[in-house]
């Protein structure tokens, strides 16, 4: 099951743990709801409505327990993951009898952590997966593609720029033909080459300096579902060869261990490198090119999916929006051309942090163009192709906006009324000036 787009409340006091969570959360592209006390959660998660809370036992104004009883006797309580301190267990498993969800003892290392999280978050439809990757033609190809090879262990290569949704198509993938399996996700980029094979593929005790006791590596955590290897270009020559090993023979051995274990995992694998290249510069093995590229899909960039964006854009601003005690109502009209002419060159994770960035800073009711995009200068927005007066470009903002809050409220004309903060009246005489037809129910 995919974290990415999901939204979760975390409680937690301590302010280096509550960071080092939030953090890597948002690398799995997450949507945190951070809060420090009990009474400030308790206030807050009825609007923020999370899908799943993490949650500190100990609490400087009240216990977690105490947080998850209150709101379990409101009814629609999310599933709670507790973080406890060892004292603590007993405690915890009576929470877990009571309907809390599960519990994590600290020190726990990431990976469990993200195991247990997405083991109690509810399921998300493969059709609403696909729907959040995005609507142009060029997903709808690459979601088709992704259905058709879902359930075969072949190897797959994801390739495609950075921060076009590599990793949100190998989860999309996993969840369409294995989603009760371990997903389990490695940076090849990220972890120094020196540590790289004893985190791949695990240590036995006193294998080297500092291994106080048996580590398993992500590619037995992984067991029969996905590995997912983001930047595989990055690997080290010496890691290419071993990793090539255990994908032609399927075994591979703890690093200090003469134990031959099965290696049962499906290999997804992404790069934003032309490893074709790398191959003929010697720097990527061409056996291992051959064995990873069985099944090759190209993630297209944000700016040749122009009908992506204002529907991700939508949905990134529904994320970020709930739960906030602010104003803000939506994505003015006036936000399209702008980001239609952009070229986004980090893609979707530039889209998302930048919506991220204009919810939480916004001054107004609506995210506008100078919110979304302050490091542009005016010079830089395209000029229409005839210079309309400006009555005439009230009215189309106004169009525009007014459709769209229809559409998202399936032309519901007294919750759209009440979005656009008119009497329903008004509403039926702005949209026969503007020449809209009425809703047929």
């Amino acid at each position: 099951m995919s974290l990415s787009g999901r939204v979760v409340g975390l409680l937690e006091d301590d302010l280096i743990m509550g960071e080092s969570l939030v953090q890597r959360l948002a690398l799995e592209g997450t949507v945190v709801r951070w809060w420090k006390t009990g009474r400030e959660a308790i206030a807050e998660l009825g609007k923020a409505k999370p899908e799943a809370v993490i949650c500190d036992i100990r609490l400087p104004d009240m216990g977690g327990d105490e947080v998850f009883k209150e709101m379990a006797a409101t009814g629609g309580v999310p599933p709670f993951l507790f973080i406890t301190a060892f004292g603590d267990i007993d405690h915890a498993v009576g929470l877990i009898r009571a309907g809390a969800g599960d519990y994590l003892t600290k020190p726990f290392e990431m990976p469990d952590f993200l195991e247990r999280l997405q083991g109690i978050l509810p399921e998300v439809g493969v059709n609403e997966a696909g729907a959040a990757l995005g609507q142009s033609a060029g997903m709808r190809s690459v979601v088709q593609s992704l259905r058709r090879v879902a359930k075969l262990k072949t190897a797959v290569l994801l390739t495609g720029e950075t921060g076009s949704g590599k990793e949100v198509c190998a989860r999309f993938l996993h969840e369409a033909g294995a989603a009760e399996l371990p997903f389990i996700a490695v940076n090849c980029a990220a972890i120094p080459n020196d540590l790289m094979e004893a985190e791949l593929f695990g240590h036995e005790k006193g294998a080297f300096t500092g291994a106080q006791a048996r580590h398993a590596g992500y590619a037995e955590r992984a067991g029969k579902g996905t590995l997912f290897l983001d930047e595989i270009g990055e690997l080290s020559l010496t890691l290419q060869s071993k990793l090539l090993r255990v994908l032609e023979e399927r075994r591979f051995s703890r690093v200090g261990g003469e134990k031959s274990l099965e290696f049962e995992a499906r290999v997804v694998c992404a790069t934003n490198a032309d490893l074709e290249k790398r191959v003929a510069d010697g720097t990527f093995r061409e056996d291992l090119y051959y064995r990873i590229n069985v099944l090759s899909i190209r993630v297209p960039p944000l700016r040749e999916r122009q009908d992506d964006i204002m529907p991700l854009m939508e949905m990134f601003f529904d994320a970020y929006n709930t739960g906030l005690d602010s104003e803000i109502r939506g994505v003015s009209a006036l936000v399209e051309d702008v980001a239609l002419a952009h070229a986004w060159p980090g893609n979707v994770r530039e889209l998302r942090n930048r919506v991220e960035r204009a919810v939480a800073l916004a001054p107004g009711p609506w995210l506008m163009p100078s919110d979304l995009f302050p490091d542009k200068k005016l010079a830089e927005v395209p000029e229409p192709q005839r210079i309309i007066s400006l009555e005439e470009a009230r009215d189309e903002a106004e169009r525009q906006h007014i459709i769209r809050v229809l559409d998202l409220t399936d032309n519901e004309m007294g919750q759209s009324a009440k979005l656009l903060g008119i009497s329903r009246t008004t509403l039926w005489e702005k949209m026969r000036r503007l020449g809209l037809s009425s809703p047929t129910h």
